[in-house]
């Protein structure tokens, strides 16, 4: 089935104490995002739409060597938002949508394929990568049917209740999608939220509710979905990345 990826690369990264955009920020002398982008293209996907935002001209100029398609998401209303920027790109497109964010830059492109093979033979709607954390602080919560790896929604960590702050298996931001599943959804979701904000989340529950099966796919590694927020995190990537290197699966 053909599989399109979307690029989540919008954001200022404001706690990166820079107004370089976040995806431009460099880990052992590469952008963030070319890791996700080289990637990304390792899958071979039919099109590629990378979403920006804060220095819109500097990130796509950044990336003119590769074959994308960029679209501008101004302004900034959430993660739902973003993806809403990415229709007209997609409107006519019969398959599948991976989402990537642009500052997770050590996601392999192995696990994505496990991901996407895992989807598929699960005939979901959607699927989310995940991975449980000892501290899940500051995630989204995913939260299952019992012993199932069907997924009954994803929270926020700021709109969990205290039970669900419990669950340590948390949002990596990577997602599968069947692609009118995904902008059928997206035009449901609204702003009733901490952030008031369209969180992209909120399509598992409007699937949910509608009889769509959405799953969720634990990766054993959890150092492949961390996302970069801060600089200290970026030295940890750049440790983690020099690792995968010497060290591949």
């Amino acid at each position: 089935m053909p599989l399109a990826v979307i690029i989540m690369a919008a954001g200022k990264g404001t706690r990166m104490q820079s107004d370089l955009p976040k995806v431009l920020h460099l880990a052992n002398g590469l952008p963030l995002i070319d890791y996700v982008l080289d990637t990304a293209n390792a899958l071979d996907p039919t099109k590629i739409v990378i979403i920006v935002g804060h220095q819109a001209e500097l990130v796509k100029e950044a990336i003119a060597r590769y074959r994308v398609t960029a679209a501008l998401q101004e302004p900034q209303l959430g993660t739902g938002h973003a993806v809403m920027q990415a229709e007209p790109q997609l409107t006519d497109f019969e398959g599948e949508t991976l989402i990537l964010s642009g500052d997770a830059p050590m996601v392999s492109a192995k696990t994505l394929h496990e991901l996407i093979k895992f989807h598929r033979s699960s005939l979901a709607a959607a699927t989310v990568l995940t991975a449980k954390l000892h501290d899940p602080t500051g995630y989204g919560r995913v939260i299952r049917q019992r012993n199932s790896n069907n997924v009954l929604k994803i929270v926020e960590h700021k709109d969990a209740s205290e039970e669900e702050l419990a669950v340590r298996e948390i949002n990596s931001g990577i997602y599968v999608f069947d692609t009118h599943v995904l902008f059928e959804t997206l035009g449901h979701i609204n702003t009733n939220n901490a952030q008031q904000e369209y969180y992209l989340t909120d399509v598992f529950g409007i699937c949910f509710q509608c009889g769509k099966r959405v799953c969720a796919f634990k990766t054993d590694n959890p150092d492949e979905i961390l996302g970069i927020n801060t600089p200290g995190q970026l030295v940890e990537a750049e440790r983690l990345l020099i690792k995968k290197r010497l060290y591949p699966d």
